[in-house]
């Protein structure tokens, strides 16, 4: 598949879960004409036929090559980003939760709905697949929700984009970030607060910001109904080095306090 058509696909079903991210997109388009997307992000289990290392080369097929691996020890993530030779086309960054490092509990828990994932020749739809297990009850949601909403969300929601982001350097009435977050305020969307609205410096090159999830109904297992956080929509500003080449890579700080906007 053509990466133009990867991202197509990847928004339509983004937005149908996600519906701030269109409104939203739709304000900066009014005033910019266009929006570019500076990365997506996407979330999987480690040790299943889903695992990064099974996913990486669908990427790799696209024209991406992996730009860094990052570790999230709190979390218990593990993570690659990607990058393509076109620059307007956005950056990957694919995480997968360490089961192995969870509580037995919790590892029992997604085991059991990890294992009706069934081995499967690969294709890049499967990035906008889903669930491939049962909806979890309630009770093994919120019982792993405790431990992980990293886990809890995946377990819930599948493997589906979990945000785009808007890329400030693209924008051409503002490059300020914090602009660009009165923007979204005034339009009634909440904004992630974990470590200050703003996550990183013009110092470390990177800036980011990100609306906190959208929430949607889901039916569990047992047919009970519950509203839940699915995405978020994310804003990067990036800055230049010394030398004026603007950085291309992500911090791991910034993607930790990032993950909290489905936390909620």
């Amino acid at each position: 598949m053509q990466a133009e058509a990867f991202f197509n696909e990847l928004w339509t079903d983004y937005v149908s879960i996600a519906p701030q991210a269109q409104k939203i997109h739709d304000l900066f388009v009014i005033t910019d004409g266009e929006v570019i997307n500076d990365h997506v992000a996407f979330r999987t289990f480690a040790n299943t036929p889903l695992r990064l290392d099974l996913l990486e080369p669908l990427i790799l097929a696209m024209g991406y090559e992996r730009q860094d691996s990052y570790e999230f020890k709190a979390k218990k993530l593990r993570a690659h980003s990607y990058i393509h030779s076109n620059p307007l086309l956005p950056k990957i960054f694919c995480s997968e939760l360490l089961v192995d490092q969870l509580s037995d509990s919790a590892q029992k828990i997604i085991g059991k709905y990890t294992a009706e994932i069934t081995e499967q020749s690969l294709d890049q739809s499967v990035f906008w697949s889903g669930r491939h297990w049962a909806m979890p009850s309630w009770e093994d949601y919120t019982t792993l929700m405790a431990e992980s909403e990293y886990g809890a969300w995946l377990l819930a929601i599948g493997l589906r984009v979990n945000h785009f982001t808007v890329s400030i350097n693209h924008l051409t009435t503002t490059d300020a970030i914090h602009e660009v977050l009165d923007r979204v305020k005034g339009a009634g969307y909440k904004v992630n607060t974990v470590g200050g609205e703003v996550k990183g410096t013009p110092e470390s090159l990177l800036e980011q910001a990100s609306t906190m999830a959208d929430r949607q109904v889901f039916e569990f297992s047992a047919g009970d109904q519950h509203e839940i956080p699915t995405c978020f929509y994310e804003f990067a500003k990036r800055h230049a080095d010394a030398q004026g080449v603007v950085y291309q890579g992500f911090i791991e700080a910034n993607a930790d306090k990032i993950f909290e906007s489905t936390n909620g």
